[in-house]
């Protein structure tokens, strides 16, 4: 290759590299924030105005920033059926309703509760005034194993998540000045998962499918 001829080549090189930069630049320019991809939870972090929404028929979990973003993660919620539980016999289907976690709980049960008992309580907040209610976000000494399978219609109707997870949505809590609010939803649907379709699901003034 004459010494003309390799210069060339090399031109070429850097015309090609130039395009491609400025392709990928234009190309991250124009998403709107609103439209970026989920953000991998391992690259997630917590921070104030984030909120928790669930998708009780596909038990997948939501956590969105307040100015753009989300993360998503495989949730347990309650089984569809009638149970016998602490005294009381309902359906432990987890209820589509508006929520305020309001106070974070240590169990002495590490079974149910996961090996550091961490149980943030639900109020049902459908109504207007915050309501207490037996709900809660926690983990369990099974929850690996339990949000691996694709049945996970598996707790007595509170919203189990992984030890990890539940490491993430607790600071959100504490950076919420220990509250958070949570929105469960029977189904998204067909709709495309996107931020802006998230966020109005939270913003709903009704939740009930």
């Amino acid at each position: 290759m004459s010494l003309q001829t390799l210069h060339q080549f090399r031109l070429l090189l850097a015309v090609i590299a130039s395009v491609t930069v400025y392709s990928g630049t234009a190309l991250a320019a124009s998403i709107l924030p609103s439209e970026e991809p989920p953000t991998p939870f391992e690259a997630w972090q917590a921070s104030a105005g984030d909120s928790f929404l669930v998708d009780t028929d596909r038990n997948v979990g939501y956590l969105l920033h307040a100015d753009g973003g989300y993360t998503t993660f495989p949730v347990v919620t309650g089984q569809r059926r009638t149970v016998r539980y602490i005294g009381r016999t309902y359906n432990a289907s987890t209820p589509t309703v508006s929520w305020k976690a309001l106070n974070e709980e240590t169990k002495g049960d590490r079974i149910t509760f996961g090996k550091l008992g961490r149980f943030l309580r639900l109020y049902n907040t459908e109504d207007g005034e915050p309501e207490r209610t037996p709900y809660g976000i926690h983990s369990h000494a099974s929850a690996e194993k339990m949000l691996a399978s694709t049945d996970r219609y598996r707790s007595m109707g509170c919203i189990i998540v992984s030890e990890n997870v539940l490491d993430t949505i607790i600071e959100s809590f504490a950076l919420n000045g220990n509250a958070l609010t949570v929105r469960t939803v029977q189904s998204l649907g067909d709709e495309s998962i996107s931020f802006e379709m998230l966020r109005e699901r939270m913003s709903a003034l009704n939740t009930q499918q």
